[in-house]
């Protein structure tokens, strides 16, 4: 089990793969903060597994919005791969460092994922039924990230923390949609938002 979601033992093994290469890599590149290494599996990999069974059954396109070390795009790619492997994932992410270890990461797993090491803003639109961030941006600024992104009718899985009340009622004089908050199953002071039909409020 990762996140609550069940995954075979090549699955988890391939995530345990990405995790150390991440560890390796992250004495030279600050991935993620150093402190949070110990409980690395549940913090990072588990925590963005569990979006998997969020999104729809075998999306055509999933997306990630700065992907940095990989959470929670590179993990939603691993597992897809096993679940859905017709689904595309595609990272985005603009630090070129971060970009390239993504792409060792993805060569050394045999891993099928398409890496773009550039601003999201600056990004053709990518078409995607899903789009997925973490500790990327306030949740205005993830909507106007993702709406030219999104297809119609598709849906965004956003990862937040405890600022959420007051993050929603920005977001909500901007934009128009429709959210379900959902509680984490990693932790308890953080919920994910699912949302639908984003158009100007």
């Amino acid at each position: 089990m990762v996140g609550g979601l069940s995954v075979s033992d090549h699955t988890e093994a391939r995530l345990r793969a990405h995790l150390g290469h991440l560890i390796r890599w992250n004495a030279a590149i600050n991935l993620v903060a150093k402190s949070t290494i110990p409980d690395a599996w549940e913090r990072h990999v588990a925590d963005s597994a569990q979006l998997v069974d969020l999104a729809p059954g075998n999306p055509g396109h999933w997306a990630d919005l700065g992907s940095g070390a990989g959470f929670p795009g590179f993990v939603v790619a691993v597992i897809m791969a096993e679940t859905s492997p017709e689904t595309r994932v595609t990272l985005v992410e603009a630090d070129r460092r971060k970009a390239t270890f993504l792409r060792e990461s993805a060569r050394l797993l045999d891993l099928d994922v398409t890496v773009r090491a550039e601003r999201i803003e600056d990004a053709a639109p990518l078409c995607a039924d899903v789009i997925s961030a973490r500790a990327l941006a306030p949740l205005d600024q993830l909507v106007t990230m993702a709406r030219p992104h999104l297809r119609a009718g598709g849906m965004c899985l956003f990862l937040k923390g405890a600022r959420i009340e007051s993050e929603l009622a920005t977001a909500s004089a901007a934009w128009s949609f429709s959210v379900e908050r959902l509680p984490s199953r990693t932790d308890a002071s953080a919920e994910i938002l699912r949302l639908k039909g984003l158009a100007d409020a």
